[in-house]
């Protein structure tokens, strides 16, 4: 537990990369498992992940993210996407590995999985699509976490349109929203912001005990 806290005070928001550094495929492997074993509601992981690296795509991303140079410069840049209407297939398919993970039939988990179709399809839209943004925040903490573990940095960015990443990745058409975005590679030497003081709310101001 030390390690962590050790690293959750060495890790930041990154704010220039160097461009020149790569995080390597082993480290990548890793990162990508760590995504992988998140936890999500229901265990359904209702977002894909996606490693945005062809360079041209990513350029024409960056005017869509506030000209932040984090998306060209980083060795990595990661899309977190809601699936956006989900529904009983995406529970169908979450049943279908769960009863061929663990070797058992349907009728054991039938009643389980109607309860979950019952209470996910019947949300207005609106509700279903905020729900699935939500979960993709359970994955990126378990990136940050695995990273800051390897002394590879993350910028997590909220700071973009949406829409034109949807449009630009041609996520629409998959049914999935650029929910979050994740920077990955390792901080230039010319980033002032590594040495500024972590600011956080003292435990007095931040915990309430009842």
């Amino acid at each position: 537990m030390s390690n962590f806290i050790k690293n959750a005070n060495w890790r930041y928001a990154t704010k220039k990369f160097d461009a020149s550094k790569k995080v390597s495929e082993e480290d990548l492997t890793t990162l990508k498992e760590a995504i992988r074993l998140s936890a999500s509601s229901y265990g359904l992981q209702p977002y894909k992940v996606i490693f945005v690296e062809n360079p041209d795509l990513r350029a024409q991303l960056q005017p869509a993210a506030w000209g932040q140079g984090q998306i060209v410069d980083a060795s990595q840049l990661i899309v977190f996407a809601n699936i956006t209407n989900i529904g009983e297939n995406e529970i169908d398919a979450y049943f279908k590995n769960l009863i061929e993970t663990r070797g058992i039939p349907m009728e054991a988990v039938q009643g389980y999985s109607d309860f979950m179709k019952s209470k996910i399809t019947t949300l207005p839209l609106e509700v279903r699509n905020t729900w699935t943004s939500k979960q993709t925040y359970l994955a990126l903490g378990n990136l940050l976490n695995a990273a800051a573990e390897l002394n590879i940095d993350v910028t997590p960015m909220e700071g973009f349109d949406a829409a034109q990443f949807n449009e630009i990745l041609g996520l629409d058409q998959l049914g999935l929203n650029a929910s979050l975005v994740a920077t990955v590679g390792y901080r230039h030497a010319e980033d002032d912001t590594q040495h500024y003081a972590k600011v956080r709310k003292s435990n007095e101001e931040l915990f309430i005990k009842l």
